[in-house]
């Protein structure tokens, strides 16, 4: 229906553009709601191993598209049909009546629906079967995230209490976040995560870029998740500001708190804090002022960091991504929140918490309506994820957790064709994993042929094993010196020293393989003593890891081009 017609409908003019603003404005923040999926998938793919990064991406998208199908069929009705005694929506029949269905209400609805089941996604990552994650999204979004939406926005006996969640940091974060805990707790950590002893090591993902990209989009995406259902320009303008000012604030409190336990900034960690931030204030981001909103920034950068503890040292539940923390931990603190700094502004009077003189009853709302939902999360995601473990079977063998779930579960040699993926398991567990499908058919002797080579050392091979970063230095000693073929590659080894240790998201992660750089160069007229001595002045520093400088003999060279052989093959006519 346009302009036009709901004017000649008797509506006023002012009225009905206003109307048609909101609509149009409710599709476009449902827009940049779906694009949150980009987001997800980015950033659990960069915070994971390479390995499965398809896997990741493929299971981001079922999340829609399987989301789709099941809120078609019946989530669409039981979220916002009508209500049946406070607890239950019913009789809205998408999936086969066009005209009668608000299609900007269900588009809404169902990208919201859309990323609560995709933020278990994280937490059950690199170790739980395709076709068991693909049953689980199907359920959350059929019944168990609808019902409980319903009691939150389709009528139902939370909302007629005054609960208020105004973007879904209970609805949508809380449940999504709990989810993720119980799939991720009886999944079991993934192989390596934790020592003999329980200490906790650090996995870090195979691309903090992509993390970072994937935190930027939903922070942007977060403008739309939150101000989507604004029904005016003041409202809209001080959700966009509460919007921003939590992150920010979540992340700065991230920095400072890392910084000083680690010695240095955790970026990873940051990232999760900006979307702590989010989280949290999602609830109440239509009820609190911009202090509210500083002060709720602060509280959720402590959470998440104090959650990633609890998880790793205390509760032993692998969280490869931080979900858990992100979005259960904040999600419950954001709910919590409204009830404390509500401050009855212009667009939610009736909203005001404890420190706003509203007393204890807003917040015993919040925190009845937390935990009547945590209960129906608890109990029906508990019961789907029983049934799935003792059917289908929940978890991936041994052997395909380690060769990768992009391979053994969608058949890709990765990702990032043209990548090779250097192993990332350490060697204990990969002696005790037997596969009788790849055993070798000959022994290694007989494959690999071995012979000794005596030369006279007319020609040597040189091979400089340094840092990554002094490449520039080395090429630049190795020119001065007539030297300007070589070869380079990166590598990754360690010394006596066996690596070093570093943190990851609060985790030890000892770095026994840590990325260095191989030149190699092949001389006969410039002496290797020459080398050798240039060598070691560019790389020199008189500190542990500087690199170490091999010499062979070399048997013979053959120029492929010519035939030449010997040390004609290392001259080029000018």
């Amino acid at each position: 229906m346009g302009l036009t017609d709901l004017i000649a409908g008797g509506m006023d003019a002012t009225a009905a553009t206003e109307l048609l603003l909101n609509v149009v404005w409710t599709i476009v923040g449902a827009t940049l709601v779906y694009f949150m999926q980009a987001g997800f998938a980015m950033v659990e793919a960069g915070f994971t191993r390479a390995k499965n990064a398809g896997n990741i991406i493929m299971k981001n998208l079922m999340d829609f598209c399987l989301g789709t199908v099941a809120f078609l069929i019946i989530g669409y009705s039981l979220l916002m049909g009508q209500d049946f005694a406070g607890l239950v929506g019913w009789g809205e029949s998408p999936l086969t009546d066009f005209a009668g269905t608000n299609w900007s209400s269900f588009t809404f609805n169902l990208v919201f629906c859309a990323t609560a089941a995709t933020i278990v996604s994280g937490a059950m990552a690199e170790r739980t079967k395709f076709i068991s994650y693909c049953i689980y999204s199907f359920v959350i979004s059929l019944i168990v995230y609808p019902i409980e939406a319903h009691w939150v926005w389709g009528g139902g006996w939370l909302s007629s209490l005054g609960f208020h969640d105004f973007a879904g940091s209970a609805a949508i974060h809380y449940v999504g976040g709990l989810t993720a805990l119980i799939g991720a707790w009886m999944l079991g950590p993934r192989i390596g995560k934790f020592d003999k002893d329980g200490t906790p090591r650090g996995i870090p993902g195979h691309s903090l870029t992509i993390g970072a990209l994937g935190c930027f989009i939903l922070w942007f995406g977060w403008y739309g998740f939150n101000g989507a259902a604004a029904t005016n320009g003041i409202q809209l303008a001080t959700i966009f500001a509460t919007t921003t000012v939590a992150p920010a604030v979540a992340t700065c409190t991230v920095m400072l708190i890392t910084w000083i336990k680690y010695g240095k900034p955790d970026v990873a960690m940051c990232l999760n804090g900006s979307l702590a931030g989010l989280v949290a204030i999602t609830a109440g981001c239509d009820a609190v002022n911009v202090f509210g909103s500083f002060m709720i920034g602060i509280l959720s950068g402590c959470m998440v960091c104090f959650i990633v503890w609890l998880l790793d040292y205390k509760l032993k539940v692998d969280d490869p991504v931080g979900a858990v923390a992100v979005h259960f931990g904040n999600g419950v603190l954001g709910t919590i929140c409204v009830g404390l700094f509500a401050c009855g502004t212009d667009t939610m009077p009736e909203a005001q918490g404890l420190f706003y003189g509203g007393g204890f009853h807003l917040l015993g709302v919040q925190l009845l309506g937390l935990l009547a939902i945590g209960a129906w999360t608890a109990v029906t995601m508990f019961i789907t994820f029983y049934i799935i473990k003792k059917t289908v079977g929940l978890r991936v063998s041994a052997h395909e957790e380690i060769v990768g779930l992009d391979k053994m579960e969608h058949g890709l040699e990765s990702a990032y064709a043209g990548f090779a993926l250097e192993a990332d398991v350490p060697g204990e567990y990969l002696e005790t994993i037997q596969d009788s499908s790849f055993t070798p058919s000959v022994e290694v002797d007989d494959a690999v042929p071995t012979k000794v080579i005596h030369s006279d050392g007319s020609i040597s091979k040189v091979v400089i094993i340094t840092k990554a970063e002094k490449f520039d230095k080395i090429k630049a000693a190795l020119n001065e010196i007539g030297i300007g073929g070589m070869t380079v590659t990166k590598v990754s080894g360690c010394g006596v020293q066996k690596g070093q240790t570093s943190y990851y998201r609060g985790a030890k992660v000892n770095m026994e393989l840590l990325p260095k750089l191989k030149v190699e160069v092949v001389v006969s007229e410039v002496p290797v003593a020459d080398v050798v001595k240039a060598a070691k002045k560019a790389l020199y520093t008189g500190n542990i890891g500087d690199g170490k400088i091999f010499v062979y003999d070399v048997a013979d060279v053959v120029r492929i081009s010519t035939g030449a052989r010997g040390k004609d093959a290392l001259k080029y006519e000018e």
